[in-house]
């Protein structure tokens, strides 16, 4: 768990994911239609992915991907993204860490 908390604070935005999700690509595309730059791991594709996936479990993620972090902190999956987005928060949000200037 420790290992997720740390690779998720070093980025403004961090997505766990895997590479043959759909939800998973459209949070991608999602945040990078925005202007966003995520960082992006794969857990199908990253070594000892599957022990991540398990950390997700553990902080809560179910699904597990895919797992979105904004300034360290766990957000949750694409419903918890776009409820954001739909109330207005994710915006204000992303500038305030960073990811977004505009």
């Amino acid at each position: 768990m420790d290992r997720v908390t740390k690779m998720a604070s070093e980025k403004p935005v961090v997505i766990f994911s895997r590479s043959t999700c759909c939800m998973c690509h459209t949070i991608k595309t999602f945040f990078c239609d925005f202007g966003v730059n995520p960082t992006v791991y794969e857990l199908d594709e990253v070594p000892r992915g599957r022990e991540l996936e398990q950390a997700l479990t553990m902080l809560g993620c179910s699904p597990t991907v895919p797992a979105v972090f904004i300034g360290g902190q766990l957000i949750g999956g694409a419903n918890d993204v776009m409820s954001l987005h739909l109330k207005g928060s994710l915006i204000p949000m992303l500038k305030s860490v960073g990811a977004l200037w505009v």
